[in-house]
């Protein structure tokens, strides 16, 4: 068995993770970026492992968010080996109608947590309030005020 392992610059693992941001706003394949075993970690859902779990989550999801764009112009990377950490705000509308916007809502700002090695997503943790619509109010009343 030969097991090939390609090196990859700082540069080409920023683009992997940029492009996976940009399928998520266009609704573009995802899927084809992770490693057939990767490990998923979304806030309120928990942890994901292989292709198979991430695809049943992106249709829940997709359940919630009708649309969404990722500030690309604004993102913050940090790299360091084969992990890339990117901070970046983004907006958009659930399926209900409601509209969330970094700076206006609640809701926008996100961090992602990659390690990407051989130009797949090994592992990916999300860090974000999945509470787009900002309606659980009952346990946060400061939501429902102006």
């Amino acid at each position: 068995m030969t097991i090939t392992t390609s090196v990859m610059t700082d540069e080409q693992r920023i683009s992997v993770a940029r492009e996976f941001l940009l399928r998520l706003d266009k609704g573009g394949d995802t899927l084809e970026l992770f490693d057939d075993d990767a490990l998923y970690y979304f806030p309120k859902r928990g942890f994901m492992r292989g292709k198979k779990e991430i695809a049943e989550f992106f249709t829940q999801l997709g359940a919630i968010i009708a649309t969404i764009e990722h500030h690309a112009a604004f993102f913050n990377f940090v790299v360091q080996n084969d992990l890339v950490v990117v901070e970046g705000t983004s907006h958009g509308t659930t399926v209900d109608g409601v509209e969330w916007r970094a700076g206006q809502t609640h809701a926008g700002n996100w961090c992602d947590v990659f390690e990407i090695r051989d130009f797949k997503i090994h592992r990916l943790s999300t860090y974000l309030d999945p509470d787009y619509a900002s309606a659980d109010t009952a346990r946060y009343p400061w939501l429902s005020q102006d």
